[in-house]
Protein backbone atom coordinates (compact mmCIF):
# COMPACT_ATOMS: atom_id res chain seq x y z
CA UNK A 1 0.00 0.00 0.00
CA UNK A 2 0.66 3.39 -0.76
CA UNK A 3 -0.78 6.30 1.44
CA UNK A 4 0.66 8.97 -1.31
CA UNK A 5 0.08 11.74 1.86
CA UNK A 6 -3.81 10.39 2.71
CA UNK A 7 -2.55 10.03 6.30
CA UNK A 8 -1.05 13.82 6.94
CA UNK A 9 -2.75 15.34 10.02
CA UNK A 10 -2.70 18.83 8.78
CA UNK A 11 -4.94 18.03 6.24
CA UNK A 12 -7.23 15.91 7.74
CA UNK A 13 -7.61 18.60 10.46
CA UNK A 14 -7.87 21.50 7.54
CA UNK A 15 -10.64 19.45 5.81
CA UNK A 16 -12.55 17.64 7.12
CA UNK A 17 -11.58 16.08 10.72
CA UNK A 18 -14.01 13.91 11.66
CA UNK A 19 -14.86 12.64 8.45
CA UNK A 20 -11.45 11.37 7.99
CA UNK A 21 -10.58 10.19 11.26
CA UNK A 22 -13.61 8.12 11.11
CA UNK A 23 -12.75 7.02 7.58
CA UNK A 24 -9.43 5.58 8.66
CA UNK A 25 -10.15 3.85 11.76
CA UNK A 26 -12.68 2.08 9.85
CA UNK A 27 -11.72 1.30 6.77
CA UNK A 28 -8.17 2.45 5.85
CA UNK A 29 -6.47 0.85 9.11
CA UNK A 30 -7.67 -2.75 8.24
CA UNK A 31 -6.10 -1.99 4.95
CA UNK A 32 -2.85 -1.36 5.95
CA UNK A 33 -2.23 -3.99 9.02
CA UNK A 34 -3.19 -6.49 6.12
CA UNK A 35 -0.78 -5.24 4.07
CA UNK A 36 2.82 -7.06 3.73
CA UNK A 37 4.49 -3.25 2.74
CA UNK A 38 4.19 0.17 3.07
CA UNK A 39 5.83 2.58 0.81
CA UNK A 40 6.30 6.01 1.63
CA UNK A 41 7.27 9.21 -0.33
CA UNK A 42 9.50 10.78 2.19
CA UNK A 43 10.51 11.38 5.60
CA UNK A 44 7.90 13.01 6.60
CA UNK A 45 5.12 11.13 5.18
CA UNK A 46 6.89 8.31 7.24
CA UNK A 47 6.78 10.02 10.57
CA UNK A 48 2.97 10.92 10.09
CA UNK A 49 2.31 7.36 9.41
CA UNK A 50 4.12 6.56 12.34
CA UNK A 51 2.77 8.70 14.93
CA UNK A 52 -1.18 6.79 13.57
CA UNK A 53 0.33 3.55 15.66
CA UNK A 54 -0.48 1.24 13.06
CA UNK A 55 0.30 -2.94 14.05
CA UNK A 56 1.66 -2.95 10.38
CA UNK A 57 4.49 -3.88 8.51
CA UNK A 58 7.36 -1.39 8.88
CA UNK A 59 7.34 1.39 5.88
CA UNK A 60 9.67 1.67 3.53
CA UNK A 61 10.85 5.02 1.47
CA UNK A 62 11.13 5.42 -1.93
CA UNK A 63 10.71 9.18 -3.31
CA UNK A 64 8.61 9.72 -6.39
CA UNK A 65 10.04 10.53 -9.90
CA UNK A 66 9.84 11.57 -13.47
CA UNK A 67 10.63 11.42 -16.83
CA UNK A 68 13.71 13.49 -17.72
CA UNK A 69 12.79 16.16 -20.26
CA UNK A 70 14.48 15.43 -23.38
CA UNK A 71 18.20 17.67 -24.39
CA UNK A 72 19.62 19.82 -21.60
CA UNK A 73 18.30 22.23 -19.54
CA UNK A 74 19.56 26.17 -20.07
CA UNK A 75 21.74 27.20 -17.85
CA UNK A 76 20.65 29.03 -15.09
CA UNK A 77 19.99 31.92 -13.61
CA UNK A 78 18.51 33.31 -16.79
CA UNK A 79 19.53 37.30 -17.14
CA UNK A 80 15.78 39.24 -16.82
CA UNK A 81 14.72 41.08 -20.22
CA UNK A 82 15.78 45.09 -19.84
CA UNK A 83 13.84 46.75 -17.74
CA UNK A 84 12.09 43.83 -16.71
CA UNK A 85 12.31 42.56 -12.26
CA UNK A 86 14.22 39.00 -11.92
CA UNK A 87 11.56 36.15 -11.51
CA UNK A 88 11.00 33.70 -9.08
CA UNK A 89 8.69 30.95 -9.83
CA UNK A 90 5.84 29.02 -7.83
CA UNK A 91 3.83 26.02 -8.84
CA UNK A 92 1.18 23.94 -7.89
CA UNK A 93 -1.96 24.45 -6.98
CA UNK A 94 -3.14 27.95 -6.02
CA UNK A 95 -4.66 26.76 -2.33
CA UNK A 96 -3.91 27.24 1.32
CA UNK A 97 -1.81 24.60 2.15
CA UNK A 98 0.74 25.73 -0.44
CA UNK A 99 1.61 28.63 1.93
CA UNK A 100 1.20 31.43 -0.85
CA UNK A 101 -0.17 33.77 1.88
CA UNK A 102 3.52 33.74 3.23
CA UNK A 103 5.51 33.88 0.49
CA UNK A 104 3.86 37.05 -0.80
CA UNK A 105 4.78 39.03 2.00
CA UNK A 106 8.06 38.18 2.06
CA UNK A 107 8.82 40.01 -1.15
CA UNK A 108 9.38 43.10 0.86
CA UNK A 109 12.37 41.22 1.86
CA UNK A 110 13.34 40.69 -1.60
CA UNK A 111 13.51 43.92 -4.04
CA UNK A 112 13.46 44.14 -7.86
CA UNK A 113 11.76 40.33 -7.81
CA UNK A 114 8.79 39.22 -9.89
CA UNK A 115 6.78 36.25 -8.66
CA UNK A 116 5.19 33.95 -10.73
CA UNK A 117 2.52 32.23 -10.03
CA UNK A 118 1.33 29.26 -11.94
CA UNK A 119 -1.37 26.55 -11.35
CA UNK A 120 -5.08 25.93 -10.80
CA UNK A 121 -7.02 27.47 -8.76
CA UNK A 122 -10.11 25.35 -7.88
CA UNK A 123 -11.05 27.08 -4.20
CA UNK A 124 -11.04 30.82 -5.02
CA UNK A 125 -7.90 31.45 -3.48
CA UNK A 126 -6.79 33.85 -6.50
CA UNK A 127 -8.84 37.12 -4.71
CA UNK A 128 -7.62 36.73 -1.83
CA UNK A 129 -4.31 36.00 -2.54
CA UNK A 130 -4.34 39.47 -4.85
CA UNK A 131 -5.91 41.54 -2.04
CA UNK A 132 -3.22 40.29 -0.11
CA UNK A 133 -0.64 41.73 -2.54
CA UNK A 134 -2.40 45.30 -2.80
CA UNK A 135 -2.85 45.17 0.76
CA UNK A 136 0.89 44.53 1.37
CA UNK A 137 1.89 47.17 -2.26
CA UNK A 138 2.93 44.18 -3.55
CA UNK A 139 0.49 43.81 -6.26
CA UNK A 140 2.67 45.29 -9.29
CA UNK A 141 4.89 42.34 -8.13
CA UNK A 142 2.58 39.42 -8.52
CA UNK A 143 1.24 37.52 -11.45
CA UNK A 144 -1.26 35.08 -11.84
CA UNK A 145 -0.40 32.83 -14.75
CA UNK A 146 -2.84 30.40 -15.18
CA UNK A 147 -1.96 26.64 -15.14
CA UNK A 148 1.27 25.26 -17.47
CA UNK A 149 1.18 22.18 -19.05
CA UNK A 150 3.78 20.17 -21.14
CA UNK A 151 6.56 22.51 -23.01
CA UNK A 152 4.64 25.65 -21.48
CA UNK A 153 5.66 24.52 -18.03
CA UNK A 154 9.40 23.47 -19.28
CA UNK A 155 9.19 27.05 -20.42
CA UNK A 156 7.83 28.70 -17.14
CA UNK A 157 10.48 26.94 -15.16
CA UNK A 158 13.35 27.97 -18.01
CA UNK A 159 13.15 31.47 -17.13
CA UNK A 160 12.52 31.82 -13.57
CA UNK A 161 15.66 31.88 -11.09
CA UNK A 162 14.20 30.04 -8.34
CA UNK A 163 11.34 28.05 -7.34
CA UNK A 164 9.82 28.85 -4.38
CA UNK A 165 7.53 26.08 -2.18
CA UNK A 166 6.83 27.26 1.56
CA UNK A 167 3.66 25.00 2.21
CA UNK A 168 2.22 24.40 5.50
CA UNK A 169 1.75 20.94 4.77
CA UNK A 170 3.67 18.85 1.61
CA UNK A 171 3.88 15.37 1.06
CA UNK A 172 6.42 15.42 -1.63
CA UNK A 173 6.44 18.31 -3.70
CA UNK A 174 6.36 17.43 -7.77
CA UNK A 175 6.92 20.49 -8.48
CA UNK A 176 10.48 21.25 -6.86
CA UNK A 177 11.12 17.92 -8.51
CA UNK A 178 10.25 19.30 -11.74
CA UNK A 179 12.54 22.14 -10.81
CA UNK A 180 15.40 20.54 -10.12
CA UNK A 181 14.78 18.75 -13.42
CA UNK A 182 15.07 21.70 -14.94
CA UNK A 183 18.22 22.59 -13.10
CA UNK A 184 16.64 25.32 -11.10
CA UNK A 185 17.50 25.96 -7.14
CA UNK A 186 14.67 25.47 -4.99
CA UNK A 187 13.59 27.33 -1.74
CA UNK A 188 11.70 25.06 0.52
CA UNK A 189 10.01 24.89 3.92
CA UNK A 190 10.57 22.28 6.36
CA UNK A 191 7.24 21.05 5.67
CA UNK A 192 7.69 19.89 2.04
CA UNK A 193 8.36 16.11 2.02
CA UNK A 194 11.39 16.67 -0.75
CA UNK A 195 13.29 18.88 1.47
CA UNK A 196 15.63 16.02 3.41
CA UNK A 197 16.76 15.65 -0.45
CA UNK A 198 16.94 19.13 -0.93
CA UNK A 199 19.32 19.67 2.01
CA UNK A 200 21.43 16.17 1.15
CA UNK A 201 22.08 17.33 -2.30
CA UNK A 202 22.87 20.64 -2.49
CA UNK A 203 19.60 21.44 -4.21
CA UNK A 204 18.60 24.50 -2.79
CA UNK A 205 17.71 25.52 0.52
CA UNK A 206 15.39 25.08 3.52
CA UNK A 207 14.00 27.83 5.33
CA UNK A 208 11.18 28.42 8.06
CA UNK A 209 8.34 29.55 5.86
CA UNK A 210 7.43 32.96 8.08
CA UNK A 211 8.38 35.86 5.89
CA UNK A 212 11.05 37.62 7.76
CA UNK A 213 12.82 34.21 7.19
CA UNK A 214 11.87 33.33 4.04
CA UNK A 215 12.32 36.97 1.99
CA UNK A 216 15.97 37.50 3.05
CA UNK A 217 16.88 33.61 2.40
CA UNK A 218 15.76 34.02 -1.09
CA UNK A 219 17.41 37.62 -1.38
CA UNK A 220 20.96 36.05 -0.31
CA UNK A 221 20.22 33.36 -3.09
CA UNK A 222 19.29 35.78 -5.58
CA UNK A 223 22.57 38.10 -5.33
CA UNK A 224 24.86 35.40 -5.56
CA UNK A 225 24.40 33.96 -9.28
CA UNK A 226 27.80 31.38 -8.66
CA UNK A 227 25.59 29.44 -5.71
CA UNK A 228 22.25 29.49 -7.80
CA UNK A 229 23.92 28.01 -10.61
CA UNK A 230 25.58 25.24 -8.97
CA UNK A 231 22.58 24.53 -6.44
CA UNK A 232 20.77 23.99 -10.16
CA UNK A 233 23.00 21.77 -11.58
CA UNK A 234 22.91 19.72 -7.70
CA UNK A 235 19.21 19.13 -8.56
CA UNK A 236 19.73 17.83 -11.91
CA UNK A 237 21.94 15.87 -10.76
CA UNK A 238 19.93 14.23 -8.68
CA UNK A 239 17.47 13.47 -10.29
CA UNK A 240 19.60 12.01 -13.01
CA UNK A 241 21.41 9.37 -10.21
CA UNK A 242 18.19 8.82 -7.97
CA UNK A 243 14.89 10.35 -8.92
CA UNK A 244 13.99 9.10 -12.16
CA UNK A 245 11.39 6.54 -13.12
CA UNK A 246 13.45 3.96 -13.91
CA UNK A 247 15.50 4.45 -10.67
CA UNK A 248 12.13 4.55 -8.81
CA UNK A 249 11.13 1.52 -10.65
CA UNK A 250 14.18 -0.47 -10.08
CA UNK A 251 14.11 0.16 -6.26
CA UNK A 252 10.47 -0.75 -6.14
CA UNK A 253 11.19 -3.79 -7.83
CA UNK A 254 13.88 -4.78 -5.28
CA UNK A 255 11.70 -4.11 -2.33
CA UNK A 256 8.73 -6.17 -4.04
CA UNK A 257 11.17 -9.24 -4.09
CA UNK A 258 12.34 -8.53 -0.59
CA UNK A 259 8.39 -8.92 0.70
CA UNK A 260 7.82 -11.90 -1.81
CA UNK A 261 10.93 -13.30 -0.11
CA UNK A 262 10.10 -12.67 3.57
CA UNK A 263 6.34 -13.77 3.03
Amino acid sequence: VSPKGMLVRELMRRKSRWLKKLWVALIERRTLERAAGIQVTSRQELEEFKSFGFRAAEPFLVPHGLDLPEGRPRPGPPDPPPGRRARIAFLGRISWEKGLDRLIPALRHIPNVELVLAGNDEADWTARLSELARSQGLLNRVRFAGPVRGEAKREFLAGAALLVLPSHSENFGMAALEAMAAARPVVLSPEVGLADIVEQTGSGIVVDGAPDRLGPAIDRLLRDPEQLRAKGENGRRAVEQRLTWDRVAEEMLRRYREIVRAS
